[in-house]
């Protein structure tokens, strides 16, 4: 297959002129029938990966996907772009149908979850009709070093081996080395496989703050950023919480989502927010790979995730469009001192893995370097020191150097026996006269009154810091421990340096590169004709407004005034079937003005 043949069927299918990224790279091993593994950042197009080969290659292409809502969101997407294309999961009630259609050669493109391709009725289904290839969605599920595992991604392989002579594609945005290294093992692809695009996400905007009033910055957040957005809270409780007190004061709707609502009312609001473009969802990471919207502005945790594989996953799910978005996490200390007690629950052998995480997490929010940097170096890049685009980059913090402070901190939490909270040694350590500390004879400690009020204000933001690097831990009774690397301070072996952030306004810090409004920037009132056009049709078709066409095309088109057919079909992102479906009405718009 030649590279002018895969142009052509890229125009015609998607409606774009030029591969983005290694995309050509993992297509020419595709279409050479050699298995690969893709690691390629959410947003760089994955799934044109398989869906243009399953288009031109003889045969079906099975996609391996791990949720029912992702792989009805991708079934959307590709019938919109003219593939004909099916999924045979629980929640389908023409399965009897879809089968037909497999056996009879008329399906391109097949998504099943992990649990039914692992059986050994479907591999004989697949033995009826000719296979084009197998891939693997979300592959880093498949190794116990992920972040996500899911067993039965591990027992994919017999069915891969049943068919020796199709080529496998694993893909994944999310996987440092040793996981790398874990995926190719287990689903037999040879390092020569391999192939990594980078993880740099350029066009979002890295944020890390304290959480000191949750509810107003979320809604400081929301205020500057007017499309869809995720927040993500840590449990069910605060989910719903969040979400009623959103939905009253900021005018927007907000609904919630995670596993205990009822199914029904889950989908509902999945799905409304799919296809909303100003909806905000509050949810657990329940509301995960299944969100396969490309016009989400801004994802915000509203404590920590479970590590740097998760957060960048989760934070992954903004501006898959390309257009700038933010994520703005929100952290406390008492969000790392759960995290470090759950450790105690973990296995053996998972647990030096685990503390590794969570250390690397706590350097991340502590860092008063770039933001972005931090994570590239964490799977194995090797980033410029800054990159413009994250709170730290943009405005700088203060970093001081507390290692003679924390060391009184420290000693002073020793001193008093390791049982009390910060509050108490605050005031030792200020030589108040206070009622407890006297009672106690904490004012006779060499410690008691050591800290003057110019040092005073940065307590707080020690305490966090130290807390956050496992160097003090709580205590059953919600007390202060020594713990990590807390000896080493003590003894003048460690240095503590502290980041103090600026104060900002804005709740993720300047914007950065671009006006807030990305969406219209030039306030051209053709582009909102265009878009409420594409709201009429999708609410006629029963599709999400992208699934027409996303912004970024919808500006094109408002720049160049198409004033034909063969014009309109230059514009990036406008395919033969959408030309044909849509073509005339955003003809009949844009000969308006």
């Amino acid at each position: 297959m030649t590279r002018a043949a895969l142009l052509d069927q890229l125009h015609t299918t998607f409606g774009f002129t030029a591969f983005r990224g290694v995309q050509e790279q993992v297509l020419a091993r595709v279409m050479a029938g050699q298995s690969t593994l893709a690691i390629m950042p959410t947003g760089a197009g994955k799934s044109l990966t398989y869906q243009l080969p399953a288009v031109m290659l003889e045969g079906t292409c099975v996609v391996v996907s791990p949720l029912i809502a992702l792989m009805h969101d991708q079934l959307r997407a590709a019938t919109a772009n003219g593939i004909s294309a099916a999924t045979l999961t629980s929640a389908d009630t023409d399965r009897a149908e879809t089968i037909e259609r497999f056996r009879s050669g008329a399906l391109d493109l097949l998504y099943v979850a992990p649990e039914r391709a692992s059986q050994p009725y479907f591999r004989e289904m697949l033995a009826s009709a000719p296979i084009s290839l197998f891939a693997i969605d979300e592959a880093h599920c498949v190794s116990e070093w992920g972040h996500d595992f899911r067993p039965d991604y591990r027992l994919l392989r017999p069915l891969l081996d049943s068919f020796a002579d199709v080529p496998r594609l694993a893909l994944t945005a999310t996987a440092d080395r040793h996981t790398r290294a874990d995926v190719l093992a287990q689903l037999g692809i040879g390092e020569d496989g391999l192939i990594v695009a980078g993880f740099d996400r350029p066009n979002i905007r890295y944020a890390i703050r304290h959480r000191d009033s949750l509810l107003q910055q979320i809604k400081t957040l929301m205020a500057e950023q007017p499309g869809p957005g995720i927040v993500y809270a840590p449990t069910r409780k605060k989910v719903e919480e969040l979400a009623e007190k959103l939905s009253a004061s900021t005018g927007r709707r907000v609904l919630p989502y995670h596993a205990g609502l009822d199914p029904q009312v889950r989908s509902a609001n999945q799905a409304a927010f799919v296809a909303s473009e100003d909806m905000v969802m509050v949810a657990t990471v329940a509301f995960g790979m299944g969100i396969d919207k490309p016009d989400v502005r801004f994802v915000a945790h509203a404590g920590i995730p479970k590590s740097i594989e998760g957060y960048y996953q989760e934070t992954g799910r903004a501006g898959r469009d390309g257009d700038d978005a933010v994520a703005l996490m929100l952290w406390a200390a008492e969000d790392f001192a759960r995290a470090r007690m759950r450790l105690a629950e973990v296995e053996d052998a998972r647990l030096p893995g685990e503390r590794t995480r969570l250390d690397a997490l706590a350097a991340l929010v502590e860092t008063g370097a770039c933001r972005r940097a931090v994570l590239l170096r964490h799977f194995g890049e090797d980033p410029p020191q800054t990159c413009g685009n994250c709170d730290n980059c943009l405005d700088a913090p203060g970093i001081v150097d507390a290692t003679e402070l924390a060391r009184k901190l420290l000693s002073a939490v020793y001193r008093t026996g390791q049982t009390y909270g910060f509050g108490h040694v605050e005031k030792v350590l200020l030589g108040h006269e206070d009622e407890r500390v006297l009672a106690r004879g904490h004012d006779q400690l060499s410690v008691y009154g050591i800290i003057g009020a110019d040092e005073a204000p940065l307590l707080k933001p020690l305490v966090r810091a130290l807390q956050a690097r496992g160097s003090l831990v709580p205590t059953e009774h919600g007390g202060l421990a020594l713990g990590g690397n807390a000896r080493d301070v003590l003894k003048g072996e460690a240095a503590v340096l502290l980041a103090l952030q600026p104060r900002r306004e804005r709740a993720g810090g300047r914007t950065g590169r671009r006006d807030r409004d990305t969406v219209n920037p030039v306030g051209d009132p053709l582009f909102e004709a265009l878009r409420e056009l594409r709201r009429s049709l999708a609410a006629e078709a029963g599709v999400p407004p992208y699934v027409i066409f996303h912004d970024a095309t919808l500006r094109e088109m408002a720049l160049a005034r198409p004033a034909s057919r063969a014009a309109l079909g230059e514009v990036g992102g406008v395919g033969a079937r959408k030309l044909a479906a849509y073509g005339e009405a955003f003809l009949a718009t844009i000969r308006q003005y």
